[in-house]
């Protein structure tokens, strides 16, 4: 078998049938002090971010990011209800040992106060390598390792033809959910007036891995997967590992890595998926689909991006039209509207000659319209967050009027 075949049964390993489709989500966490500090990182003479993990053990799958952001990712869930109680409960396990330590979640996407000079780097090989990688590779990379948190919506598929046309929706409606999701509203304590900063900080990261599929020439649905796995690779490497599995420095493609490898089976699998998991777009794709452009949404909002993708790429009607809408977009209106979600201008011009605020209203009450048709009753989990941010802006542009 060829290398793409290789890559490609890997991805497809974990198909599920239609009615076996879950959704999961990924949290993280910037920790704050009671002196409004992030806690350090690694041990020290004060309550870590590695205690905290420590101390988490066995109550979740919870982990560590670069900069000490603590991450909980779900069980995945065919109900978003059963996902927003699995939320609930996590977040309940954190806060109990929190108040504990006389801490707090500061539940933005960028560190309202923080600059990555004064965060600390997790003491781990990979995260020492990426950092000083991220130095050579765009402006931004540092910001992005250690003072952004996120929230990402997985999602299973059943087809390659279905992940195909779930990455290919959520790449073109990126910047309307980055709009939607942006809660940014300061950066060094200084308010981030119209930029969509984590979007803005994201996409001066690593242009080799990061940013639109549609800025590595994946432009359309058809034959996306294969478009994928070719980008993949023929990315250079960030690290590698070596015979004893300790993470290496590497600068070979993945598609090199792959081929000296003399490994086969389940451990081949796992390695494809481990470099996989170096390729950072805003939708990715492993053994599923991430999408990963939402920020830390403010405290009780944080089910609100998995249910506007599910809206949206769950119910068949609603998903044929997005699917036809985004394909009469020519590459004008695409660039357009990536241009515009780095903004929180709702005025800029968008496809078509409809306003990014229309696109933004529009595709909102699409996911209203899917969520009702799923007829599970879990409208309600976007439609509080959505009527907020259609009245009062973005909550990085409200944010900063109450400050």
């Amino acid at each position: 078998m060829n290398l793409v075949g290789e890559v490609k049964n890997v991805i497809l390993s974990n198909l599920k049938k239609p009615l076996d489709i879950k959704i999961g989500i990924e949290i993280e966490n910037i920790i704050y002090n009671d002196k409004n500090q992030r806690i350090k990182v690694n041990r020290s003479n004060s309550f870590s971010a590695t205690d905290l993990l420590r101390n988490l053990k066995n109550m979740g799958n919870y982990s560590l990011e670069p900069g000490g952001q603590i991450e909980w990712a779900s069980e995945p869930y065919t109900n978003l209800h059963d996902l927003e109680k699995s939320i609930r409960l996590s977040l309940e396990i954190l806060k109990n040992i929190l108040n504990e330590q006389n801490l707090k979640i500061m539940p933005f996407g960028l560190d309202p106060h923080h600059s990555p000079d004064q965060i600390e780097l997790i003491d781990q090989s990979k995260y020492k390598i990426m950092d000083k990688s991220m130095t050579r590779s765009g402006s931004m990379g540092q910001w992005m390792m250690r003072c952004t948190s996120s929230i990402q919506v997985n999602f299973d598929a059943s087809t390659e033809e279905e992940m195909e046309e779930t990455a290919f929706i959520a790449d073109c409606l990126h910047p309307i959910a980055a709009y939607l999701f942006s809660n940014s509203p300061f950066k060094n304590d200084k308010p981030a007036l119209d930029k969509n900063l984590r979007s803005i900080i994201w996409s001066n990261t690593d242009n080799a891995r990061c940013n639109n599929l549609f800025d590595h020439g994946i432009i359309s649905k058809t034959g996306l997967l294969d478009k994928y796995i070719e980008f993949f690779l023929n990315t250079p490497s960030i690290f590698s590992f070596n015979k004893e599995g300790k993470t290496i420095r590497s600068k070979q493609s993945f598609g090199q890595l792959i081929k000296e490898q003399k490994i086969k089976g389940e451990a081949k699998n796992n390695l494809i998926l481990s470099y996989l998991r170096q390729i950072f777009t805003n939708v990715r794709i492993k053994n599923l689909v991430e999408i990963r452009g939402a920020d830390r949404t403010p405290e009780g909002y944080e089910i609100a991006p998995a249910a506007f993708w599910t809206g949206l790429l769950m119910e068949p009607s609603v998903r044929a039209d997005i699917s036809d809408t985004i394909s009469s977009w020519g590459t004008k209106d695409r660039i357009l509207l990536y241009e515009a979600g780095l903004s929180l201008n709702i005025n800029q011009m968008g496809p078509c000659n409809k306003t990014f605020g229309w696109w933004i209203n529009h595709f909102g009450r699409l996911a209203l319209k899917g969520l009702k048709k799923r007829n599970l009753g879990e409208e309600n989990l976007f439609r509080d967050f959505f009527e907020s941010v259609m009245n009062d802006g973005s909550f990085s542009l409200s944010g900063q009027n109450h400050e």
